[in-house]
């Protein structure tokens, strides 16, 4: 009964934090569907394999959401005919590169200089690396197939044709960009509708997810990942498996890494604050409207396996 009490607290923590960025998050994805007009800025973004993603990943600084917050808007970014790189660029960085999560980092730790700017470029670079090697997958192998199904009819026919789209009739000459008519503008009414079952959908996942992570809390005791905290790379891969199971927000996570910064190695602090806000058990769910579940589990182990890398060159570094 005392897990079952403890799984019960630690669900209701995470769904607590975790909601008010859902909610902001839907909200900013339905403010774009409703006021900004597609073929105004998607069809205006780079397309270029590296320009993509650092476009999409400097947009976090202008959206103070979590990860959590972060998923709808990602979506409807690729919904909306976004370059892949640029949804991918913002989903994997503007967890952390935004000004609530910076300012976090900051006031947590202040007399360590090094991870002021460690953890935003760290981001940054594991953004960057993760949209290149999900970009070489391809839609049809990467996309989730709703989200697949959207991003083809929101795009041009010269982008994809009718066959791919499902839907239209074979033949005739596709319209140039220039004049192909833009599309009516959405009510306030069908804003509303389709936000609030985008968040209700959304909700689903992420109550799920936080159910799995607060088992798991409840079940894996925090000690023994914390004994090896002076292991060069045992401390790394032990934060690192802290990250994925306490599954806390990037807004907060800092002021939680505090409590045990001095027991652990610098490698082992950055690769908590890195890996969590990529991949943790109450994303499990919500990177399903996105991604197929071999596209997952391929982000999940490059995401692991870069977060390794950079905390053992910092421990090699700075020990």
């Amino acid at each position: 009964m005392a897990r079952l009490a403890t799984a019960w607290a630690i669900f209701q923590g995470l769904l607590l934090e975790s909601l008010p960025f859902l909610l902001l998050g839907v909200a900013i994805a339905a403010v774009a569907r409703w006021l900004v007009p597609q073929a105004a800025w998607v069809h205006r973004l780079p397309r270029n394999p590296l320009l993509a993603p650092v476009v999409g990943a400097l947009l976090g600084f202008a959206l103070p959401a979590c990860e959590c917050g972060n998923v709808p808007v990602a979506r409807r970014l690729l919904a909306s005919g976004a370059p892949l790189g640029t949804g991918f660029g913002f989903l994997f960085a503007a967890p952390v590169l935004n000004p609530i999560v910076l300012a976090s980092t900051w006031a947590a730790f202040p007399d360590q200089p090094w991870l002021l700017v460690a953890r935003p470029l760290g981001a940054f670079v594991i953004a960057l690396a993760l949209s290149g090697l999900l970009g070489l997958l391809g839609e049809r192998l990467l996309l989730a197939p709703a989200l697949l199904e959207e991003r083809r009819l929101s795009q041009t026919l010269e982008a994809v044709g009718l066959l791919e789209r499902g839907s239209g009739v074979l033949g005739g000459a596709s319209p140039p960009l220039s004049r192909r008519p833009p599309a009516p503008a959405l009510s306030l009414a069908e804003v509303l509708n389709h936000g609030s079952r985008e968040f209700l959908g959304l909700l689903v996942l992420l109550v799920l997810g936080c159910a799995l992570a607060a088992a798991v809390q409840a079940w894996l005791p925090r000690a023994w990942l914390l004994a090896v905290g002076s292991a060069p790379t045992l401390s790394v891969l032990a934060l690192m498996l802290l990250a994925l199971v306490v599954s806390v927000c990037s807004s907060v996570d800092a002021f939680l890494a505090l409590g045990f910064a001095a027991q652990v190695t610098p490698g082992a602090l950055l690769a908590f604050l890195l890996l969590g806000p990529v991949v943790d058990l109450k994303l499990a769910g919500l990177f399903t409207v996105l991604l197929r579940p071999r596209a997952i589990a391929v982000t999940a182990v490059a995401a692991a396996l870069l977060v390794l890398l950079i905390g053992q060159w910092i421990n090699l570094v700075l020990l």
